[in-house]
């Protein structure tokens, strides 16, 4: 899966960065390689809680598909 994050200098240095498909999913790291491993983590977590307040019935099928 392909998903687009916004990633903004912060202002004490580092990274911040959000997911604007994914509300309140952001992040932050020092390097662009750690905010893009803690957004990795984040958008993972975020999709997790996602899923697991969905209410899916007994009789529903859930399918992982790449795009």
């Amino acid at each position: 899966m392909k998903i687009k994050a916004i990633v903004h200098p912060a202002e004490e240095g580092g990274y911040w960065t959000e997911v604007p498909a994914l509300p309140g999913c952001i992040t932050e790291g020092e390097t662009m390689e750690e905010v893009i491993d803690n957004l990795k983590d984040a958008i993972e977590g975020w999709l997790e809680v996602a899923n697991s307040r969905s209410g899916i019935a007994a009789s529903a099928q859930v399918v992982e598909i790449a795009v």
